[in-house]
C-alpha cells in the first residue's frame, strides 16, 4: 500500500489546525506573531539588514578597487564587522556626498559610513557613535629637515596648500607664506623639489601616502592638539541603534579590529 496519501492527509490536517488556530488568534484580537517587531528592533529600513551610506569614490577609506567590482575600503570593512556583531545583513547605497545627509534624513538608509567629522553642528541634527577614526593635522617636512619642529615654527616658511581647505587658515595663522595647490599631491611635489619648506595637512592623507607610495622623501615634523574624530552618522531617532553600534565598536576595539583594519590601510592603528 501507498503511504503517500496518508502523508498529503496528515499534511491537510495540521495545515488545517493552524489555520484555526490562527483566525481564532485574530477574532481574540491577539496578535499573529511578534517576529517581524523583535528582527526590526532598530527601525532598521529593511528589517534585518542595516543599510549604509557611502561615497564609494573615497580612496581609502570607501572605493572600487581597480574601478570595479564590490565597494571596498576601510570605513566600508568597520560597517561591515560592526554588522557582522549585531547579526545584520548589511546592503551599501552609494550616494554622493552633497546628498548623503539628505538621504539619511529621508530614511534611504539608516546610517552614514564616510569619513564624516564630529563637530558641533552636525551633532546638533544628528547621533553619532563612538569615534573610529582619530586624525590629528600634520605638519610635513622634507625628510632631515629639523628647522621645522612645531606650528610656531612655520612663520615666515611657505606651505604648499588648498585654498579651500581648513589647513590653508591654519598655515596662514601660524605665519606662513602660503603657496596654492590644487591638492595633496601638488603640495608633496613641491615639497619633495625643495620648492616649499613644508605642507599642513590630515595625517591620514600623510599616512595614506606613506602606504601606497613609501616614505618619498617626506616626514611629519609635528602634530595638532585636537585630532579630528570621525564616526558613523545616524537620524536623532535611532537612538537604539546608535547604542548598539556603540557596543560593537567598543568590542571591536577590545579585540583589535578596528587596529588591525588600520594597519591594513595606513599602516598604523588610527582609530584612538
Amino acid at each position: 500500500m501507498s503511504r503517500t496519501p496518508r502523508v498529503r492527509t496528515l499534511l491537510g490536517l495540521a495545515a488545517a489546525s493552524v489555520t484555526v488556530v490562527a483566525l481564532a488568534a485574530c477574532s481574540s484580537g491577539a496578535p499573529a506573531s511578534n517576529d517581524a517587531a523583535a528582527e526590526n528592533e532598530y527601525g532598521l529600513v529593511k528589517a534585518g539588514t542595516l543599510t549604509v551610506a557611502t561615497e564609494g569614490t573615497y580612496r581609502p577609506f570607501s572605493f572600487h578597487d581597480g574601478g570595479a567590482g564590490e565597494v571596498v575600503g576601510y570605513d566600508v570593512e568597520v560597517a561591515e564587522a560592526v554588522a557582522e556583531k549585531l547579526g545584520l545583513e548589511i546592503e551599501f547605497q552609494e550616494t554622493q556626498w552633497d546628498a548623503i545627509f539628505a538621504g539619511l534624513e529621508a530614511g534611504r538608509f539608516d546610517v552614514i559610513a564616510n569619513q564624516v567629522s564630529i563637530n558641533p553642528e552636525r551633532e546638533e541634527q544628528y547621533l553619532f557613535s563612538e569615534a573610529y577614526t582619530v586624525s590629528p593635522g600634520v605638519i610635513v617636512v622634507k625628510e632631515g629637515d629639523t628647522s621645522i619642529s612645531g606650528f610656531g615654527d612655520l612663520a615666515g616658511k611657505t606651505t604648499a596648500q588648498s585654498l579651500t581647505s581648513n589647513w590653508y587658515t591654519l598655515a596662514q595663522e601660524s605665519g606662513a607664506n602660503v603657496e596654492a595647490v590644487e591638492g595633496w599631491a601638488q603640495a608633496v611635489a613641491l615639497l619633495q623639489q625643495g620648492r616649499v619648506d613644508a605642507t599642513i595637512n590630515d595625517k591620514l592623507t600623510y599616512l595614506d601616502d606613506v602606504k601606497t607610495n613609501g616614505q618619498s622623501g617626506i616626514e611629519v615634523a609635528a602634530e595638532t592638539d585636537d585630532p579630528s574624530l570621525s564616526a558613523l552618522a545616524f537620524t536623532k531617532d535611532k537612538t537604539d541603534l546608535a547604542a548598539a553600534v556603540d557596543a560593537a565598536l567598543a568590542e571591536l576595539r577590545a579585540e583589535g579590529v578596528l587596529a588591525e583594519l588600520g594597519e591594513k590601510y595606513f599602516g598604523e592603528d588610527v582609530s584612538e
